[in-house]
């Protein structure tokens, strides 16, 4: 069996041509503040790639670049006026932030209908109850991939390695909310093996390169790959080791190519939700 490769690049591309079509039906496009602060080279690519992907999706961007030596204080004060302009329907603040800052007390800052990264703990509970605002743009990218794959997720095992509050947890609330029966694997998970020879469906969020080796996978599998990481040989890999994997799964996600551009275009589908919201 070779696995079918699920084209994020494509699929983004239709989720990104949707948003614009919502985005020409509004009085105001959406505004999305981006907020980077410090000069981390990974960071700014990945705050330059989202800008463009919202300039094409005609989402107005507004760029808050500060200095790593920003105090959390100014920070909060500068969420709060975002909070507080009408002009402005999602806020994000780029991870990670500079060691002096408290991320959490920061995320919790940003108001619940702004935003759009879904990492507010009101937005997660709300996941959690089943009634969803805004969900984590990655895991809802990888939702959108299960779909292409034409995963019916009711009943199924998926198996879900990784529990940060930025993928794994909101990743397996989706997955449960779909009727998926969900274990949740994590560094102290015992026999890690068993669990992913078991699943129907694998969702690897652990940030390890290669970590899950091909023979864990159930044959017929669906393997989702979260992991962007830097490979001994200088290239980027998953946590999937994806070319044994293939010759078991029936269909994965490359890396890259898979979920990195579903996240940036899930994260347009959020900004144009809360502009729904905003303008309602």
């Amino acid at each position: 069996m070779t696995a079918r490769l699920l084209d994020g690049k494509a699929l983004a591309r239709t989720v990104r041509e949707a948003v614009r079509a919502g985005v020409e039906g509004l009085a105001r496009p959406p505004g999305l503040a981006v907020i980077l602060v410090g000069d981390d080279p990974a960071s700014q690519v990945y705050v330059r790639n989202k800008e463009k992907a919202a300039a094409e999706a005609g989402v107005v961007a507004f760029d808050h670049r500060l200095p790593g030596s920003t105090s959390q204080a100014d920070l909060l004060t500068l969420v709060e006026r975002l909070n507080q302009d009408p002009t402005v329907d999602g806020i994000l603040v780029q991870l990670p932030l500079p060691r002096h800052v408290d991320a959490t007390t920061v995320l919790d800052a940003i108001r619940p209908d702004k935003d759009v990264d879904g990492f507010h703990a009101d937005n997660l509970g709300r996941l959690a109850q089943g009634r969803p605002r805004f969900v984590a743009a990655t895991p809802r990218g990888c939702m959108r991939l299960l779909e292409l794959a034409g995963v019916a997720l009711s009943g199924k095992r998926a198996v879900v390695i990784g529990r940060s509050a930025i993928v794994g947890r909101p990743m397996a609330l989706l997955l449960l909310n779909a009727d998926a029966t969900v274990t949740v694997c994590h560094s102290r998970t015992r026999d890690l093996a068993s669990e992913v020879a078991g699943a129907d469906v694998v969702v690897a969020a652990i940030g390890r390169p290669r970590f899950v080796p091909g023979e864990w996978i159930k044959p017929g599998a669906v393997v989702i790959d979260v992991g962007i990481n830097r490979g001994a040989d200088g290239r980027l890999c998953g946590d999937v080791d994806t070319a044994a994997a293939s010759e078991r799964a029936s269909a994965l996600t490359p890396v890259p190519g898979g979920v990195g551009p579903m996240t940036i275009a899930c994260l347009l589908e959020n900004t144009l939700d809360a502009a729904r919201l905003h303008q309602a």
